[in-house]
């Protein structure tokens, strides 16, 4: 990633490691000579006060001072002569005694210059000077003590701009190693960071792209831990919410669809009875005014016109019931009661009680003797489906005018097959028989009063109940069928 965070965190901390170093280095090299004068001076004085003091208390030449004095020039690194007024040397740890007895003589009497002076009381004087001989700088401290000794004290600076470059030298190594293990541990630190962070990055992405079933694993009680927890909830709730959403679409989808499917049947529903409503109506006026207007005015005529009348007014009254009752199996307004019934005396009373049509119609019923097939469904629905199979089959019925009727039961379903001699429908009619208002045979269906709505209440019926229906073609025949659930362990 050009952004990476975990890329800028590795430049931040590296360069600010790399940043103390350098300025550790730089004050060290500008600084740190001048604070280890500094302590040099005080180291001096320091000695000077111990040298002072062993005058005044009169063992100067004793050996408890001459081991005291060797520990204050191994502590401070500085070497000291002692003379007395006499020019005489009364102590001293200098390589060349002599040299530097020499040299104190002078600074006492001519005097130095003001240059590279550090401190000076009315004791003593110190400077830093360049000895000519070995060309080498000193701190020199030298004056008169109290009892009246004279004293120098010398320290070389060389050792100090030496402990300088060793610092610095150490400081340097110490540096890179320092910036190489911060890489180290800044890359390792940056990975268990950036890590769970680019692992809550996907998990948002993912759930931009509404895919809620990535969570974040982390074990740690971290802020980033606690994000992870949030977003988890969040998830969660985002999901929760969707599924919500994605419901109350749907149904509302669903009463989209309902109302759209509701204008639709009621636009055809208008339409078909205005259509089916013409031919009645346009036979019922035409005989009304023939009535009126004594077209003919002998008795048998008058009844004539009053039959057809009555007839279509009948066929206009059944018609507008069914339509009816189709309407409120299709809105889904009709309550299904589904109960345990005798599938087979259903069959066997509706016949007896069509006795009157069977004979009018010179057809033959056949139907086996079966005892009792109990099924589950809407005893009044089923009723309906069987009487508007059984009708067509009447109507319907041609050559032998045979009306078959048979049950086949087993564990789970109770199939019922209605079949007449006659006509095959014709294929192309097949798949529309179950719409409203379509009749096979027009003239037929209107000459025995038939208004193309029995076999869409039969749909309506069986798709009410989730079950199946059908109609089967043969070269003698039609066989109209339905199923229903059988009752166990009767």
């Amino acid at each position: 990633m050009k952004y990476s965070l975990k890329r800028h965190f590795v430049t931040i901390l590296i360069s600010l490691v790399a940043g103390t170093i350098l300025m550790c280095l730089l004050l060290n090299s500008t600084l740190l000579e001048k604070y280890y004068i500094d302590k040099k001076v005080n180291a001096l004085v320091g000695a000077y006060d111990s040298i002072n003091e062993a005058s005044n208390a009169g063992d100067i030449t004793s050996d408890t001072f001459d081991i005291e004095l060797q520990k204050i020039c191994g502590k401070y690194n500085i070497n000291v002569l002692v003379a007395d007024s006499d020019s005489e040397t009364v102590k001293t740890t200098m390589n060349d005694p002599n040299y530097v007895l020499k040299r104190l003589l002078d600074n006492i009497i001519m005097g130095v210059g003001q240059d590279d002076v550090l401190r000076e009381t009315d004791d003593y004087k110190m400077q830093i000077v360049t000895d000519r001989r070995t060309q080498t700088e000193y701190i020199e401290m030298w004056g008169v003590l109290d009892t009246g000794y004279l004293f120098m004290i010398r320290s070389a600076l060389e050792g100090i701009r030496e402990s300088v470059a060793i610092s610095n030298s150490f400081l340097t190594y110490v540096g890179i190693l320092a910036i190489i293990v911060s890489a180290f541990l800044v890359v390792w630190l940056s990975n268990r960071i950036t890590k769970p962070i680019l692992e809550l990055a996907d998990i948002s992405e993912r759930m931009k792209h509404l895919d809620f079933n990535a969570k974040y694993t982390g074990k740690d009680k971290s802020e980033i831990a606690v994000l992870g927890r949030n977003i988890n909830e969040l998830s969660e709730t985002l999901e929760e919410t969707i599924s919500e959403l994605k419901t109350a679409n749907n149904e509302l989808q669903k009463d989209i669809e309902k109302k759209e499917r509701i204008d639709e049947m009621r636009k055809d529903f208008l339409s078909n009875v205005s259509h089916e409503l013409k031919t009645p109506i346009a036979l019922i006026q035409g005989y009304a005014e023939g009535l009126r207007e004594s077209v003919n005015d002998d008795a048998e005529s008058r009844n004539f016109y009053c039959d057809v009348i009555m007839d279509e007014a009948s066929k206009m009254n059944t018609m507008v019931k069914r339509l009816l009752t189709l309407n409120q199996l299709e809105f889904g307004n009709e309550t299904v009661s589904m109960e345990r019934f005798d599938i087979a005396a259903l069959i066997r009373n509706y016949i007896a009680s069509a006795d009157i049509l069977i004979k009018q119609k010179e057809v033959s019923v056949r139907m086996e003797e079966y005892g009792e097939i109990y099924v589950w469904g809407d005893e009044f629905g089923i009723e309906e489906v069987f009487m508007n199979y059984f009708t067509n089959a009447v109507n319907h019925a041609e050559g032998e005018k045979v009306i078959d009727i048979k049950i086949e039961k087993n564990d789970a379903h109770t199939r019922v097959t209605v079949f007449n001699t006659g006509k095959p429908i014709p294929e192309e009619s097949v798949a529309h028989i179950w719409e409203k208002f379509y009749k096979v045979d027009k003239a037929r269906t209107r000459e025995y009063g038939g208004s193309g709505i029995g076999l869409s209440i039969v749909k309506a019926i069986m798709e009410s109940m989730h079950q199946k229906y059908g109609v089967i073609n043969y070269d003698n025949g039609v066989a109209f069928w339905f199923t229903l659930d059988t009752v166990k362990n009767l």
